[in-house]
């Protein structure tokens, strides 16, 4: 029997938070080579019973994971979304009509009780349900009519990076399945995340600017808004660094009053529609004076106290949410070693929690 080497990272902070980063243009690329047409037949399938709208079930990362579909459904097809509180089901037994509406549950492992406890409720309510998960073995895609595979492979780092793109990506593919798409504009998704994986010594030092930093605002608007909630979460999970995310427009009504020259305000700007909303919301931070880092096309960031240029020419605004994750996956992480502690081993977190 031969041994198995020793992994001579296996004591170095970080490590598998920061393997599973870097597989992200692959799983990207398997889930366009070989998950589409099963993502497509399912889509297809699903389409031909014309559900009347749509609601979205998650928790944590997922849940932003929702989020981004939610935008997708709404603007690409006219489908009226909406989140779910899974607790009117799970804790009031709530049982309403779900007679010809798509639930859609997203979760990376599939395991949580109360979502399979609410999606076996909504499928008993008349529902179609649809499972998207990383383990088509799981409890959820068990009680789901449906069920797409994101394909990531397994998941260890407790901040989840490559299930996140990829549920993005598996989304984006079913919602374009639905409206007879092909999916052609997220083809050079896995070349761009491989290039924006390969900038990390300068979100290094970005890092370093905000390794002391006590709080942080960050905002968008459209398809950028799950971004900035998911990176809102990745700084509170890794560096423990209290993180806000707004709706740019939410932001204005109040919650500037906070911002000041010294928290930094972290700005997703889509290239697009998105981007063009959240302008007044910019033009009001750089008024305030404050510490504005932009995660955006070169333009916007120029315009920034400090920024990441996102390669968005030519790049779809609705699948930009794909890319925009990565740098700020890779800035949670930089800010965390740099204040001396593991992205891989965050306090009193666990890999599959499980609420009811």
């Amino acid at each position: 029997m031969t041994a198995t080497a020793p992994d001579p990272l296996r004591d170095v902070p970080g490590r598998i938070m920061a393997r599973e980063m870097a597989e992200q243009p692959a799983v990207l690329r398997r889930l366009l080579d070989e998950g589409a047409p099963a993502i497509r037949q399912v889509a297809q399938d699903i389409a031909a019973r014309n559900p009347r709208f749509v609601l979205l079930t998650a928790r944590g990362t997922s849940d932003n994971a929702a989020l981004y579909a939610k935008y997708l459904l709404e603007i690409r097809l006219g489908l009226p979304c909406g989140l779910t509180s899974m607790s009117t089901t799970t804790a009031y037994g709530a049982r309403p009509d779900l007679t010809d509406v798509l639930v859609i549950t997203v979760s990376q492992s599939g395991g949580s009780p109360d979502l399979v406890a609410s999606t076996r409720a909504a499928r008993e309510a008349g529902a179609i349900t649809l499972a998207v998960t990383n383990n088509p073995d799981s409890p959820l895609a068990g009680v789901s009519e449906y069920h797409v595979d994101v394909m990531a492979g397994p998941e260890k780092a407790l901040p989840a990076t490559k299930t996140y793109t990829a549920s993005l990506l598996a989304l984006y593919l079913f919602v374009e399945g639905l409206r007879g798409g092909d999916g052609a504009p997220a083809k050079p998704l896995p070349d761009l995340a491989e290039q924006l994986l390969a900038r990390q010594d300068e979100v290094r030092s970005l890092a370093a600017r905000y390794r002391f930093a006590e709080r942080m605002v960050i905002t968008s608007r459209g398809y950028g808004y799950p971004t900035a909630k998911e990176a809102a979460l990745k700084l509170m999970e890794t560096s423990y660094i209290p993180a806000l995310s707004y709706s740019g427009a939410d932001l204005l009504h109040g919650p500037l009053a906070m911002v000041d020259n010294v928290s930094p305000v972290i700005a997703v700007v889509t290239d697009g529609k998105g981007g063009e909303a959240l302008q007044p919301v910019l033009d009001r931070l750089r008024g305030r004076g404050a510490d504005l880092f932009v995660v955006g096309p070169a333009h916007e960031v120029e315009r920034a106290s400090a920024g990441f240029v996102l390669p968005t020419e030519g790049v779809a605004e609705e699948v930009q949410p794909i890319l925009e994750i990565i740098p700020l996956q890779l800035l949670a992480y930089e800010v965390t070693i740099a204040r001396g502690q593991d992205p891989d081993a965050p306090r009193a977190l666990a890999k599959v929690t499980e609420t009811h």
